[in-house]
């Protein structure tokens, strides 16, 4: 009898909403309603902005990252 699941999935980026939607009626709503079952979701953001990113949007970004209590942020220069 299976006992894990795991799985990975790239959002459309214009349909984020409706996508994360879905897969929490299709997918998640089947597993946490199981007895005992400990259902851990997270969002990866992973972004490359080869003409770099406005010092504004950094901030923004940055404080947003911080008030929505993100794990982990930051920005790279290369």
């Amino acid at each position: 009898m299976a006992k894990r699941f795991h799985g990975t999935v790239t959002l459309d980026t214009t349909r984020v909403g409706r996508d994360a939607s879905r897969i929490a009626e299709e997918m998640i709503s089947h597993l946490s309603g199981l007895v005992g079952a400990k259902v851990t979701v997270t969002l990866d953001i992973d972004v490359d902005i080869p003409s770099g990113v406005p010092d504004n949007v950094v901030r923004i970004v940055t404080e947003n990252s911080r008030t929505l209590k993100f794990a982990t942020h930051g920005f790279e220069k290369e």
